[in-house]
């Protein structure tokens, strides 16, 4: 096992916890941004989740990799996994960031479940709205302001 492919994978492992250190920040605002109803937030913090979701994806396929190669050797290995990996080094740190990414993780699952919720009590409320508005006779004025807008 290289001690160089560990402290690469420890760099890899820090920049992830960055990562999703920054994506539960951007959740929380995506959060706030919901409740207020603000679409100009909503769409910019989607940009910019979608640039760091990339960015998450090519680390932890560099991480799979880094994995690959340090438990090529171990038989043993059912999974290719940082608890293997801590298990073969006995290296405390491994065994921490892997405990902060799990921690993590749930945080992130947890704040997008919740923004889920948002998301779909704003569409019934915008359902509710455009059923009143049609039961009202406002739908052909809606229909030819949107109609006027793309053209």
């Amino acid at each position: 096992m290289s001690m160089n492919n560990i402290t690469k994978l420890k760099n890899i492992l820090n920049e992830e916890i960055k990562g999703y250190g920054e994506l539960i920040d951007l959740l929380r605002r995506e959060k706030d941004y919901l409740i207020e109803l603000n679409i100009t937030g909503i769409e910019n913090i989607s940009k910019e989740k979608d640039t760091l979701i990339l960015k998450l994806r090519l680390f932890e396929q560099e991480r799979m990799n880094l994995l690959k190669e340090l438990l090529q050797d171990d038989k043993d290995a059912k999974e290719i996994t940082l608890q293997r990996l801590y298990e073969l080094t006995g290296d405390e740190t491994l065994k921490e960031m892997r405990l902060k990414l799990i921690s993590m993780l749930q945080s992130i699952e947890e704040l997008n479940e919740f923004n889920g919720i948002l998301i779909e009590r704003s569409l019934s409320f915008v359902k509710s709205s455009l059923a009143f508005l049609k039961a009202s006779g406002i739908e052909t004025k809606f229909r030819e302001t949107t109609l006027s807008r793309k053209a």
